[in-house]
């Protein structure tokens, strides 16, 4: 196992890395004078390998540049650099918990950043409760989760969707044919888009979930153009999404449907042609070509550390964000204590790529800046700005 960026470069020039069965601790460049204090470590959890690995990179990066500006500060508490201890899930929820019992019981980490799937992270949330730990989980999800140890920077329905439909309805259509992967993010996404369309006068025509590593659409594209859609609503994720688009311009189907996108971002343009993603539709909190201050800093920031050529997706913002919560997290407690950092993560104002956030009390989740953007000659334009959206507290 190897530890780089998506440059294909080490994380940093003097890291030092350390094997352990199933994972390896980073010690972060840092400050001489620094490295004799007692180190804190963080677990980054993610899927290295499984099909998610552009997520879990890209999540893994965002971590990684918050962790290091850190230590390049001259660490934390007097001095304490934080270490890195990375762990694959390889997309899998027995490997997640697994891989979670290491990094709590053997490597000691102060938090978890990760995973991705609502499975992975479903399926180690009993551990994390077990030992008390601090799960920061940046991945957009259905919604639900409660609970005082674990942090979530993550879109949820109302952030998306919500807001989403009446666009749609107003500049894409009123009949929809919804399609995702088969597990709980498409279905909730689903679910809450149905709602909402069907409020507001539109109609669904179709629904349906289609399993992994999905290689033939065929029959799925032609009750999508029999039904007499308008819309497709696609949260397929990974690389079947990419399978799903390539295969609906194929048959011509982008000519007389258009598609909204749920998760969409540089991390699928990279791998469509300019006609492929050309109209696509979708909601974000973060895009590398949004016109602001702090996001054309910030994607000037990863692109100096990581290369000129790294996608700077929501991805990476949100893991960044969400780890700077907890560093700020850590100085505001005065130590490592986990309860006492949970405390002190909330409430507390930060600026991400897109505007100001707050990890709110109630539960632990973030208001999100959001917005609605548009594929256009093979980049990402921001069609509308909805500025901060509030969505109802998750635990009730």
């Amino acid at each position: 196992m190897s530890i780089l960026s998506s440059a294909h470069r080490p994380i940093s020039r003097r890291g030092l890395i350390l094997g352990s069965a199933g994972a390896l601790a980073v010690s972060l460049g840092r400050p001489y004078l620094a490295r004799a204090a007692e180190p804190i470590r963080v677990g980054i959890l993610q899927p290295f390998s499984g099909g998610l690995e552009v997520l879990g990179t890209q999540g893994a990066q965002g971590t990684e540049l918050a962790l290091l500006e850190a230590n390049e500060a001259g660490g934390v508490l007097g001095g304490r650099p934080f270490e890195i201890v990375r762990a694959d899930d390889r997309t899998d929820p027995k490997t997640a918990v697994e891989r979670t019992l290491e990094l709590i019981r053997r490597n000691e980490v102060a938090a978890i950043v990760g995973p991705v799937t609502s499975a992975n992270r479903d399926a180690i949330l009993p551990t994390v409760r077990r030992f008390q730990s601090l799960l920061l989980y940046a991945t957009d999800y259905e919604g639900g989760v409660c609970d005082p140890r674990v942090f979530c920077y993550s879109a949820l329905p109302a952030h998306w969707v919500n807001p989403l439909v009446p666009y749609a309805l107003s500049n894409l259509g009123k009949a929809f044919y919804l399609i995702g992967s088969d597990y709980v993010w498409p279905q909730k996404m689903n679910a809450a888009f149905r709602t909402q369309a069907e409020k507001a006068g539109g109609r669904v025509l179709g629904e349906e979930y289609t399993p992994w590593g999905a290689k033939d659409y065929s029959a799925t594209l032609r009750k999508i153009e029999s039904s007499g859609a308008e819309v497709v609503v696609v949260s397929i994720v990974g690389a079947d999404a990419i399978t799903f688009v390539k295969q609906f311009t194929a048959a011509g189907l982008n000519k007389r449907i258009r598609m909204i996108f749920f998760g969409f971002g540089e991390n699928y343009m990279a791998g469509l042609s300019a006609e492929e993603s050309e109209g696509i539709v979708a909601p974000s909190n973060f895009v590398q070509t949004l016109d602001k201050p702090e996001a054309q800093a910030f994607v000037a920031k990863v692109r100096a550390r990581y290369g000129a050529a790294t996608v700077v997706s929501n991805t990476v913002d949100a893991h960044y964000t969400l780890t700077r919560f907890f560093i700020e997290g850590v100085k505001r407690a005065g130590t490592v204590d986990k309860q006492a950092v949970a405390q002190a993560m909330v409430g507390h104002p930060l600026m991400s790529g897109n505007g100001e956030v707050v990890m709110r009390a109630s539960d632990r989740h973030a208001d999100l800046n959001v917005l609605i953007v548009q594929a256009q000659a093979g980049k990402l334009k921001v069609v509308k700005d909805l500025g901060r959206i509030e969505a109802p507290s998750q635990c009730g």
